[in-house]
């Protein structure tokens, strides 16, 4: 998660609508023209249906409002605008009352192709498709449990299997490779790269692993883990995360598959 951003949160009314310049919503109409050949091709089916289900306006940034009238219908959750950056507690504690956190603001044509901190695109576009199917709700619901039981110590390692699942996550389906993730579905450039790149790898899902393994907000994944069955993530929300958190930490993390981050000489 970012620790700064350049963005500003835009401020809801009462009934959490957000008025949008006609700059903003030509981003999001852009946006929204740019991936949606690209999630018929590679998004799982989970994700299509869901966006099938929720029917999102193409042409103008959504109303959280709007989105949350359809999401209490399906599964029970909302989504509330919030600032560019909250801390994991916060995010954790609204999971766990079945409320999404959705930034308020939406990226420049500058990072248009990818973007550090979460934006109004890849909170509506990316997650709410799969908030709108219970099973997938349900184990967004488990992560926020956990995460409020959870000491600040553990925080950075219980994220770490939202980021390579709900964020990141990649299925089998019917024999192919196909993503599954939120911050797949909202980014042009890594969804193609997740799916289609020789230069990842792509290793089988599996809880301790993902809970050890080092992941970057500020560049393509250099591996991602991979459902045979999307049951086997649901599965996971009946587990003791926080046990599986303990293991991980006495183990200790696994070796990172990133370069080395260049800093600018002093």
């Amino acid at each position: 998660m970012p620790k700064s951003t350049k963005y500003a949160a835009k401020v809801a009314d009462g009934r959490g609508h957000i008025d949008y310049t006609a700059e903003e919503d030509a981003v999001w109409a852009d946006l929204y023209a740019a991936q949606e050949g690209n999630v018929q091709q590679y998004m799982a089916r989970e994700y299509l249906d869901g966006l099938m289900r929720l029917d999102l306006p193409k042409t103008s940034v959504p109303s959280c409002a709007d989105i949350s009238e359809r999401l209490l219908d399906l599964t029970g959750w909302r989504v509330q605008p919030v600032p560019a950056l909250i801390g994991f507690k916060t995010f954790f504690g609204m999971l766990a009352d079945r409320v999404f956190p959705a930034a308020s603001f939406i990226r420049s044509r500058e990072d248009f192709d990818y973007i550090e901190e979460p934006d109004i695109f890849h909170e509506i576009f990316g997650h709410t498709p799969l908030l709108s199917d219970p099973r997938f709700a349900a184990f967004s619901h488990a992560i926020g449990q956990a995460g409020i039981r959870a000491d600040m110590a553990d925080y950075a390692w219980l994220i770490r299997l939202y980021w390579f699942s709900i964020e990141f996550g990649l299925r089998r389906q019917d024999g192919e490779i196909k993503a599954l993730g939120s911050g797949l579905a909202s980014s042009p450039t890594e969804l193609v790269y997740a799916v289609t790149s020789d230069t990842p790898d792509r290793d089988p899902f599996d809880i301790l692993t993902i809970l050890r393994t080092p992941y970057r907000i500020d560049m393509h994944q250099m591996g991602y883990f991979v459902l045979n069955d999307p049951e086997d993530l649901f599965a996971a929300a009946e587990r003791d995360l926080l046990a599986d958190v303990r293991h991980a930490r006495k183990l200790g993390l696994l070796p990172n598959k990133f370069p080395e981050k260049v800093t600018a000489a002093e």
